[in-house]
């Protein structure tokens, strides 16, 4: 009875450990839990891999939202990507408890290295890759974007330096892209001390401000950046519509291709920017852009 007992519990064990890293397939994904792509000063960072049944697919990198201060991996908004033949990498970063920036955009670098490194090994491509966040995951899905050739903000988390952090596409949900801009017209969030701005850049962008610029997309933007899709709510309070106007100004004085999304009454965030006509047209956008993208 004690061996029966004993088999049963390890079994039991065995089949708790496989549920933590792989789950079952639903609709062809394959999901994979809690793979560590780096770590920095004994915190581990760690992905979560939504695979389709397509081999080669593109890939595209969720960042998540959460002031910089809270949010998790586990928060993943674009999972149903992979019905449409795209992988998904739902990635974590260490948050302003952690770390200032720019420990953030090194960390969402340092996993697309790791995820270009390593894509032979999980059957995903390593040349299409696109970015995607909402809200501080937007900011620094749009950062990646722009800063592709911007050695400070690229940092050597997790190593595979010979791996590019470049992507082919961005989408970007209700996102910052100018601080400087926020200083000025949202003061109480980018300035005042204990804001989620002023975690971030360790001081207010007022004070701040060769890190604020350092830190806003809308400053990097060349000539070579990939496509923008951007979604933002005209309602919301919390990031304004400016800061998506900004980035689609600048691109556009650049001759860039963004497309802004202005959802009329919409918040900060909810669940209308990712069902419907929205998410069709960010699954038309992306396999636009990464089908046929060379990396």
């Amino acid at each position: 009875m004690l061996s029966s007992r004993c088999e049963l519990a390890t079994l039991v064990a065995v089949a708790m450990l496989l549920t933590t890293s792989m789950l079952h397939a639903e609709d062809g994904q394959k999901v994979i839990k809690d793979i560590e792509f780096a770590q920095v000063d004994g915190h581990s960072l760690k992905l979560d891999l939504y695979l389709p049944q397509e081999k080669n697919a593109p890939m595209v990198v969720w960042i998540h939202g959460g002031g910089w201060h809270a949010g998790s991996k586990d928060g993943c908004r674009v999972e149903w990507l992979t019905k449409h033949g795209i992988a998904v990498a739902s990635i974590s970063y260490r948050l302003t408890d952690k770390a200032t920036f720019p420990a953030q955009i090194h960390d969402c670098k340092g996993a697309i290295r790791w995820l270009r490194a390593n894509a032979d090994k999980y059957g995903y491509s390593a040349d299409k890759f696109g970015v995607a966040g909402s809200s501080a995951g937007g900011h620094l899905a749009a950062l990646v974007g722009t800063s592709g050739d911007v050695k400070a903000l690229e940092g050597d988390v997790g190593g595979n330096l010979d791996q590019s952090s470049r992507v082919s596409a961005v989408v970007d949900y209700y996102g910052a892209t100018d601080f400087i801009l926020r200083s000025k017209t949202q003061p109480h969030r980018a300035n005042k001390k204990g804001s989620v701005v002023y975690k971030l850049l360790g001081g207010g962008a007022d004070q701040k401000v060769d890190l604020a610029r350092q830190a806003s997309a809308a400053f990097h933007v060349t000539e070579d950046d990939p496509p923008f899709l951007v979604i933002h709510g005209d309602k919301d309070n919390t990031v304004l519509l400016d800061q998506s106007e900004r980035i689609q100004k600048v691109y556009g004085e650049a001759g860039l291709p963004l497309e802004l999304i202005v959802i009329e009454g919409g918040k900060h965030g909810g669940s209308e920017f990712y069902k419907g006509p929205r998410r069709k047209r960010v699954i038309e956008f992306l396999t636009q852009h990464l089908q046929d993208s060379d990396g």
